[in-house]
């Protein structure tokens, strides 16, 4: 458990790509923070699950990724209650799918606030600590949509580019501080995001939920299937590992050779 001792905070993370995230830390000894929104009892089970996995603490914050001051407040009570963050995972993500022309402007706000703008807020408020312990990580949550586009999804396109960007800015900011700054891009991963974006994808495009399925997430995956979650948690480990401490600035793709065509 060679994070024993480490403080995560993880937002996004009460399901999906961030509970796998918030496991994996976990049992690798890490006390962790989740956060993020859902069934009051099935994050409370999560936060169980963490705190045996580490036999260290767990704790949950439903801080709203729009607002930063709940961002900023989640931040010093993770320091107060567990330790300054030692690592931290920018993950909340939401999806809204659109043609631009009719693309709702409080929709694009809200996506350009829980992608970019909470990871922007997290960063500030724990790089001091990391600085002053001369280590730390921080992974960003990309997407394939980092580095190419689909159409419908202006903003996420646009708010999965501005965190690689905002990814290598960081990482040359403290490169010689003992911190890594880096981007994990999974391709389609089955999750709660992508579920939900299956109605809006069959209506815009006209198709049934096979053939949202098969002809439009997976079709661009050489390997046909969808990343699995765990496949996602054990990179972030590595990136946290010794042995990662020269990969910073780097955008990961986790995507079935999505990018590689």
């Amino acid at each position: 458990m060679f994070l024993k001792g480490k403080t995560a905070l993880i937002t996004g993370s009460t399901s999906g790509i961030g509970a796998g995230y918030a496991k994996a830390l976990a049992a690798e000894g890490a006390a962790v923070m989740i956060n993020g929104f859902g069934d009051e009892g099935e994050i409370e089970a999560l936060r169980q699950e963490l705190e045996s996995l580490s036999n260290a603490g767990a704790l949950y914050s439903n801080a709203d990724m729009t607002k930063p001051e709940q961002i900023r407040q989640m931040c010093s009570d993770c320091a107060e209650e567990l330790g300054s963050v030692d690592i931290l995972i920018n993950n909340a993500g939401i999806q809204f799918v659109s043609p631009v022309d009719e693309f709702p402007e409080d929709k694009w706000n809200d996506i350009m606030d829980i992608i970019m703008n909470s990871a922007f807020h997290t960063t500030k408020a724990v790089v001091p600590a990391m600085k002053e312990k001369g280590w730390g990580r921080i992974i960003n949550t990309g997407s394939m949509h980092s580095k190419v586009a689909s159409p419908y999804k202006s903003a996420y396109n646009a708010a999965k580019h501005a965190i690689d960007g905002f990814t290598k800015t960081i990482a040359l900011e403290v490169a010689q501080q003992g911190i890594t700054v880096n981007t994990i891009s999974p391709g389609y991963t089955w999750t709660p995001l992508i579920e939900g974006q299956i109605p809006a994808t069959m209506e815009v495009r006209g198709l049934s939920r096979e053939e949202v399925i098969n002809d439009v997430l997976l079709a661009p995956q050489p390997t046909k299937e969808f990343v699995q979650i765990e496949q996602i948690g054990a990179l972030a480990v590595f990136l946290c590992k010794d042995e990662a401490r020269a990969i910073t600035g780097a955008n990961i793709s986790i995507d079935g050779g999505w990018t590689a065509q």
